[in-house]
């Protein structure tokens, strides 16, 4: 098959979206399928490396870390593009690329199909100013993301959710297209390392860490969203009660650093955090393994990539409760999941106290992250796209042009009652 997919972030940014592109490209050309990447250029013109496609755009980082907006002129590379002629488009983002991805899809007579990798209503803290002080706090907020969701999701052919968590809430914006549940792979190779005594004495010392000290990591992007706040407020706790031989290690950066910095020395606990900042891509599975348990407190994660990178790593979880660690975090076998303080002590202790049960729940770890494989993944899309497919044929050219040129019709009119 020819398969575009459009996404706005690519690499060198590191999040799950890039993740999850660059792992589902690798594996579908390793299965014998033509890939091509409709992305976003941050150098302000239009290129192409090999099989990318980068469209000139205009930087928004001041909303949104890394986001970007497409300027309004033509582009050839579109039009190379549709003569190529996709046999499926699969977009990865609601915003600037999925215009591109419509247009392409709708000309070349190919179907649709998006992934809805994050929950907007738990990112409305990034809307500048005193509207996003507005609608994070009232059901206007969530409203328009419902609205905003379903008018987009609507205009595709199928939908893959990351967890049953997702596909639920996509249902309640009442979502027409059909919804695949699919969990974004990892490429467990990345993880299969193992880091030896002497090494990660070694790291250890390198970051101030004393070697006798447990250590309670975290991987990520330091954002608002990620509640990483109630992680230094619990080690916190912790470490009055005299539990004084542990770290806590916060591997990543983000636009939140500097308020977590701030908080861990109002709490009086910055000789036991480690904040390392950016971590390279190469050098995050070491990371995860200076880690006795994997901590995370997130209630905005569609999936969490991390969680499962953790799990391949060897290193058991303690994760605040989610839909979306449904059949990922199972308690007592991989990790816990925790809903209070007394909760989280409880079951750190658990696994700090022995040394043989933790190490028999990071074996688990390791075994059950197995099913997070970046071949499951594309096996499972693979076969959405066919569904996709099958189903297109049966709809008429026709009938297809007028369901699109009706959406255009109500987008205007509803452009036109906002501007009066």
């Amino acid at each position: 098959m020819k398969i575009l997919i459009t996404t706005d972030w690519y690499k060198p940014i590191v999040n799950g979206v890039v993740t999850s592109v660059l792992n589902l490209k690798r594996e579908l050309e390793e299965r014998g399928h033509e890939v091509r990447v409709l992305t976003l250029s941050e150098t302000g013109a239009s290129y192409r490396d090999n099989e990318v496609y980068y469209v000139k755009s205009m930087d928004l980082g001041s909303i949104y870390p890394n986001a970007r907006a497409v300027l309004p002129y033509s582009n050839p590379y579109i039009s190379e593009l549709i003569d190529w002629e996709p046999d499926v488009v699969h977009s990865q983002c609601e915003f600037m690329t999925f215009q591109y991805a419509s247009k392409i899809s709708r000309r070349c007579g190919c179907p649709l199909l998006h992934t809805y990798h994050t929950i907007y209503a738990d990112y409305m803290h990034y809307l500048p100013g005193v509207l996003g002080r507005y609608t994070a706090g009232r059901k206007a907020g969530k409203k328009a993301v419902a609205e905003f969701s379903r008018t987009i999701l609507n205009r595709t052919d199928r939908v893959i959710a990351p967890t049953g968590k997702v596909k639920d809430i996509l249902s309640t914006y009442q979502v027409k297209p059909a919804i695949d549940v699919i969990p974004s792979g990892i490429d467990l190779r990345k993880f299969s390392g193992t880091l030896s005594r002497g090494g990660k004495d070694a790291r250890k010392e390198a970051l101030g860490i004393p070697k006798q000290n447990k250590v309670l990591v975290s991987v990520g992007r330091l954002a608002k969203e990620k509640n990483l706040e109630e992680i230094l407020e619990y080690f916190a706790r912790l470490l009055a009660e005299g539990r004084e031989n542990l770290t806590l290690l916060i591997a990543g950066d983000g636009p939140d650093r500097e308020n977590l910095e701030r908080q861990s020395k109002q709490l009086g606990i910055e000789e036991n955090v480690c904040f390392t900042g950016m971590v390279a891509p190469k050098e995050v599975w070491a990371y995860y393994q200076l880690g006795d348990i994997f901590v995370c407190a997130s209630k905005s994660e569609t999936q969490g990539i991390t969680y499962i990178e953790a799990l391949a790593s060897g290193v058991p979880a303690l994760c605040r409760k989610d839909e979306c660690l449904d059949g990922v975090i199972a308690d007592g076998c991989n990790g816990f999941q925790y809903e209070t303080y007394e909760y989280f002590r409880m079951h750190l202790l658990y696994l700090l106290e022995n040394e043989e049960r933790r190490q028999e729940m990071a074996k688990m770890a390791k075994e059950m992250a197995e099913e997070f494989s970046t071949w499951n993944f594309c096996t499972m899309v693979e076969r959405a796209y066919r569904a996709a497919c099958e189903e297109k044929e049966q709809i008429p050219v026709f009938q297809r042009d007028t369901e699109h040129a009706a959406w255009g019709r109500t987008m205007m009119k509803r452009m036109m009652r906002r501007v009066s």
